[in-house]
């Protein structure tokens, strides 16, 4: 069966962001109104909210200079989450001059103070070098403390750690273990992970029934890569029924999501007609989507379509290839601004 590997990657940092979505406007700004007087009253949680909300735009001027100035009343306040989040502006360079050094020192402050987010981040500078020595068993402990007080993100990259043996012995049932309370926890890459685990038999017996089960799980969740698992394991009839219908269906979900090898799938499935109606001209262009973002198979099926294809047929694909660059450059402001907040989070969550 063909899955994806395990993630071999350590956790970016991560904002809060404070529970106002949904609320009338109303609501929002008489929140707002009560947060600027609880703050200019010393209320250094409600510096913190205050901090966020100018930090993501909501219901004021976005302005990363006065988040930074109130994330740090907050943490010279006593509120760790402000301390935790002036240490991903100084590591971010988002309103104050870009420091590792004063990321990290402000990270422990919060991870003293309790913030389960600042001992994550500061798990991820120990093992990436980055305003403190290198040091993965360091790496490790910061892990295994966000981890213990609920940070799913540090149940994850703890589970990396087992998983590759990088600062604590390598052992794969204790990285299915933290894998697993990293699901439990929300982090879909944790669910991602399990699942591979699962798949593959590495410290849990072999299971493909609950390997895509937790597929499934990380492609709700928004997972690419637990949905192009999934869209395998459809098509081939392995953990669930064989259904080619749905098999499309998740690799359309992972081509959307990012991951090429969802695109490059689902183009097969156009070209032969398996699952969905036959398009060679819809399996040309997720070819060339997987080809132009550097998926070698990608390429190679564009090429034996382009070369089947009909005269008229081409040429209907090449009018189509020139709308969509047109599209590319209008949308490409869009997708800057929004890829700067995709490391903006719930705490919560």
């Amino acid at each position: 069966m063909t899955v994806r590997p395990l993630l071999h990657t350590f956790m970016v940092f991560g904002v809060g962001v404070l529970v106002s979505a949904g609320m009338k406007p109303s609501e929002a700004a008489d929140q707002l109104q009560h947060l600027r007087a609880a703050c200019e009253k010393g209320m250094a949680a409600s510096c913190n909210s205050l901090g966020l909300l100018h930090m993501k735009g909501e219901g004021v001027k976005h302005d990363d200079i006065r988040a930074a100035a109130l994330f740090r009343k907050a943490c010279d306040g006593g509120d760790a989450g402000g301390c935790s989040n002036l240490g991903v502006m100084y590591a971010e360079g988002m309103g104050v001059p870009q420091d590792d050094v004063q990321a990290a020192a402000f990270s422990r402050k919060a991870c003293d103070g309790g913030s389960m987010r600042g001992c994550s981040n500061l798990g991820v500078m120990y093992a990436e070098g980055t305003g403190v020595p290198q040091d993965d068993a360091q790496a490790a402990d910061f892990y295994k403390q966000a981890c213990d007080g609920g940070d799913a993100k540090g149940c994850y990259n703890l589970g990396v750690m087992y998983a590759e043996g990088i600062g604590v012995p390598q052992d794969d049932v204790q990285a299915a273990a933290f894998s697993r309370k990293a699901c439990d926890g929300g982090s879909m890459k944790g669910c991602y992970n399990l699942g591979v685990m699962y798949a593959e038999g590495i410290g849990t017996q072999q299971d493909d029934v609950q390997a895509a089960a937790f597929y499934r799980k990380a492609c709700h969740g928004g997972n690419a890569r637990g949905c192009y698992n999934l869209g395998v394991m459809h098509a081939e009839g392995i953990g669930v029924p064989q259904d080619n219908f749905q098999a499309a269906d998740f690799y359309r979900k992972a081509c959307d999501g990012g991951s090429l090898r969802g695109c490059s799938n689902l183009g097969v499935m156009y070209a032969q007609g398996t699952g969905i109606k036959q398009d060679d001209v819809r399996a040309a262009n997720l070819y060339r989507k997987a080809c132009d973002a550097g998926d070698a198979k990608g390429c190679i099926n564009l090429g034996v379509v382009w070369k089947g294809m009909r005269p008229q047929r081409a040429k209907r694909l090449r009018s189509l290839r020139q709308v969509e660059n047109r599209e590319t450059v209008r949308s490409y402001g869009l997708k800057t601004i929004m890829n700067s907040y995709k490391n903006v989070e719930d705490p919560q969550s």
